[in-house]
């Protein structure tokens, strides 16, 4: 049985039209969710420890000022297209569009304003929230009226994400949502005490600036081969590896599948992650610098926290080998993410 309520969390600044942003509660008997309206944000994550205490296992912040200020997309819904396109620019149908250029030379998470930066309009559920939002013709540079339906559900220890969409001209997209967790609770330190397993048999190395340099490589006998659980600390260690921040390529095929697992041993809390999509991007907070601070007076620092997206592959409107990121008109684009947790 879950149950759903709505709050007050706060209002946009006038410059921002001064529209409400609503909090929105999903209740099991084993998972507490909190979502926001701006930016569909998952502000909280509660989950039991293996003697039942509940702990937040998301970071974030505890008032709308903070995600109003620049963060590196903390429980955010990113889109239009999420990660990295190559120098912010891609042709279609003989046309140029350029993109706004914010990671160095190239466009990340949807350009200077994405979907993690607005107001999306809600609609409550039996055991969920669906939000709904209009991405006008040339936002951020893509073309075509995009609708956009981003749906959570919670069924006991299952938080379920789907991402639906229909346009008005041909365009690429690409959605996900980007918490992050740390299983031994938010705050704490570090997650080197993770054991983390990803089915993947292959990965996509990048450049300097993160980009796919194309070439689809095998992680086997690589510190990219987490088909085994890997404790993370160790593995870093053992493979001389500042962090991950990489796409791994999954098991092609639209059916729901299991792509990792996380299990943290001390509190016993795991995390599976299934998806239909084609990709993960598995990122272990590389660029936490201490310098936010978060829920609680909690301080982020390097490592404090891991990403799991499930996505389109990087730059794949750039690499026709990549899988299909465009969507037409006629046609839905539609995604499923669920999040499944337990202890062990």
């Amino acid at each position: 049985m879950t149950t759903v309520r709505r709050e007050a969390f706060g209002r946009m600044p006038l410059e921002e039209g001064g529209g409400e942003v609503e909090k929105f509660v999903l209740q099991s008997d084993s998972v507490r969710v909190e979502i926001l309206s701006f930016g569909c944000i998952i502000s909280t994550l509660e989950t039991k420890d293996r003697d039942g205490h509940f702990s937040d296992i998301v970071l974030g912040f505890d008032t709308l000022e903070g995600y109003m200020r620049k963060h590196p997309f903390f429980g955010a819904v990113v889109g239009r297209v999420a990660n990295r396109i190559a120098n912010g620019r891609f042709n279609l149908d003989g046309k140029q569009y350029q993109l706004f250029l914010n990671n160095g030379p190239n466009s990340l998470h949807g350009g200077a304003k994405g979907f993690d930066k607005v107001l999306w309009s809600p609609q409550v559920l039996p055991n969920g929230v669906r939000f709904f939002r209009l991405s006008r013709d040339s936002e951020e540079g893509y073309p075509g009226d995009l609708k956009v339906w981003v749906t959570y559900t919670l069924s006991g220890r299952e938080l379920a994400i789907n991402y639906q969409a229909q346009t008005s001209k041909t365009t690429p997209i690409s959605l996900t949502n980007h918490a992050y967790f740390n299983l031994a609770g938010q705050g704490s330190r570090h997650v080197y005490d993770h054991e983390i397993s990803i089915e993947a048999d292959s990965y996509l190395p990048v450049d300097d600036t993160k980009i796919p340099t194309g070439e689809v490589a095998a992680v086997q006998g690589t510190g990219f081969d987490l088909r085994q659980p890997v404790e993370l600390g160790k593995h870093l260690q053992k493979f001389h590896l500042d962090g991950f921040d990489h796409n791994f390529c999954l098991h092609q095929g639209r059916d729901r599948r299991l792509v990792a697992r996380v299990f943290h041993p001390p509190t016993g809390r795991t995390m599976e992650v299934h998806t239909t999509q084609p990709g993960i991007q598995f990122y272990t907070g590389n660029n936490l610098d201490g310098s936010l601070k978060g829920k609680g007076a909690a301080t982020y620092s390097k490592h404090s926290a891991f990403c799991l997206e499930t996505q389109n592959w990087p730059d794949a409107v750039n690499k026709p080998h990549f899988p299909n990121v465009l969507l037409h008109p006629g046609e839905e684009y539609n995604h499923t993410t669920w999040l499944v947790f337990n202890t062990a």
